[in-house]
């Protein structure tokens, strides 16, 4: 059992205003395993002149010390990958070997790679008889989502202290821990009072609070379209700059000159990873109708291999669980066939749902146009690269996809995705490429350069 009450502001932990907390559920055995501060307004406001009295020094810091700093946050992450690996399996029930290998030691590289870029970005450049300077923008309201604890807490903090920002993070209420061993790394790290500070508590409280409050200068947030929708209209009443990850029903397109096999087994991995908590995850797998029927035979083999409680975790909370089977339910009563899984939960405890694979889904249907969130995978077929692409093209959402094929024809067809993110057969992850997405999967980029940039405004000077 984990008990916290206290907020991490200016430097030090200090005691929540209010005595209410918020319950942390295991969600493999429905289990509570800990508990932190639901937090107020008045908690918000406190950290937010916590940052905007840190941010002057933090902003005239150098960019070498800034990226010697990130280096040690980096470090101290590094002396607690155990222990945050552990948390992030009983918080969030991610199987331990992905709970280490891409919930720790994925965002530990990333606070490496802004390291390393703070200390070598150019803030100014010529521009004829004009000094033009990149500046930090000032004080960022991060909030981050439970799907990738950590990884989205690296995500906006690590550019936003790179570019000289200071900032207040606000985590999903059910991973808070992980961000509490965040806060003890940045304490451990030696940063400036203020320069980081963490405040928990429910979305509704913090985050709209921290959303509105005058001295936020950006709120840079990840999680659904229809949170990010209310996010920016409340920073837009202020003219205040967001940056939004947001939702995702991404298509993993196997073209007819594609090794079909790999690229379904490929396709249903993508898809059970992290039980399917992915806003990226390629949960519409497109197919030419002459080898429709052996892609539905080869997804069946390769899901069968993803047994709930051994490679797919549980869904993190209950409501999640019955969200989840709500849109299996609605795929079969739209004509969808499920050919694997099924709405039928796979164990009494904890919050499971089994892998489950549809065959034949229409591109208008329920669970091939909204975002499910969950280890589900419908597979439809198209009869020529046209249609293929009017499928893949449409949805609401644009965060990422896949294409499989000769790589020429591949790439061709990528180029024509309306999506901020492709895989070329199986291309690896990037940390450094910009993550983001088109339409209604956001606004701005996370990774690499392009997330600095996203912390940055522009200022020139004439000479």
């Amino acid at each position: 059992m984990k008990s916290h009450d206290a907020m991490y502001i200016g430097g030090e932990w200090r005691p929540a205003a209010s005595s209410d907390t918020i319950p942390v559920i295991n969600p493999a055995d429905e289990q509570v395993i800990g508990q932190v501060p639901a937090g107020t307004a008045e908690d918000v406001d406190a950290a937010v002149r916590a940052a905007r009295a840190a941010f002057p020094a933090w902003a005239a810091t150098p960019p070498a010390e800034r990226a010697a700093r990130i280096a040690a946050l980096r470090d101290a992450l590094a002396a607690r990958a155990e222990e945050i690996a552990a948390t992030v399996t009983a918080e969030l029930g991610a199987p331990p070997q992905f709970a280490a290998a891409v919930h720790t030691g994925l965002p530990i590289a990333v606070a490496g790679s802004y390291a390393e870029l703070a200390a070598t970005h150019s803030f100014e450049e010529k521009v004829g008889n004009s000094t033009v300077c990149a500046e930090p923008v000032g004080v960022v309201g991060a909030i981050t989502p439970w799907n990738y604890p950590l990884h989205q807490i690296v995500a906006k903090v690590a550019p936003a202290l790179a570019a000289g920002c200071t900032v207040v993070l606000k985590p999903a209420e059910d991973t808070p821990l992980t961000a509490q061993l965040f806060a003890e790394a940045v304490h451990a790290a030696d940063l400036p009072a203020g320069v980081f500070n963490l405040v928990t508590g429910l979305g509704p409280v913090v985050g709209q609070a921290l959303a509105e409050h005058a001295d936020v200068d950006l709120v840079s947030f990840t999680g659904s379209t229809a949170v990010g929708k209310r996010i920016g209209a409340l920073a837009g009443g202020a003219v205040k700059r967001v940056a939004l990850e947001l939702g995702g029903k991404s298509a993993n397109v196997i073209l007819p000159s594609a090794d079909l096999g790999k690229a379904v087994a490929v396709g249903i991995a993508n898809v059970m990873s992290n039980s399917g908590q992915t806003c990226s995850a390629w949960t519409r797998m497109l197919v030419h109708t002459d080898q429709y029927d052996e892609a539905v035979a080869l997804a069946v083999e390769a899901v069968a291999k993803y047994v709930p409680g051994e490679r797919v975790g549980p869904l993190v909370n209950a409501k999640q669980q019955q969200r989840v089977r709500g849109y299996i339910e609605k795929g079969v009563a739209e004509g969808a066939r499920i050919v694997a899984g099924g709405p039928e939960a796979p164990w009494k405890t904890g919050y499971y749902v089994s892998p489950t694979v549809f065959a034949d889904v229409t591109p208008q249907m329920t669970i091939a146009q909204e975002e499910i969130f969950g280890p589900v995978v419908s597979i439809i077929r198209y009869e020529d690269e046209a249609d293929a692409l009017a499928i893949a093209n449409g949805t609401v959402y644009g965060l990422a996809g896949a294409v499989w094929g000769e790589p020429e024809a591949a790439v061709a067809f990528a180029r024509r995705m309306d999506t901020g993110q492709v895989d070329i057969n199986g291309g690896r992850f990037n940390p450094l490429a910009p993550f983001g997405g088109y339409k209604q999967s956001g606004v701005g980029r996370e990774l690499g350069a392009h997330g600095l940039a996203e912390y940055l405004q522009t200022k020139s000077l004439q000479f």
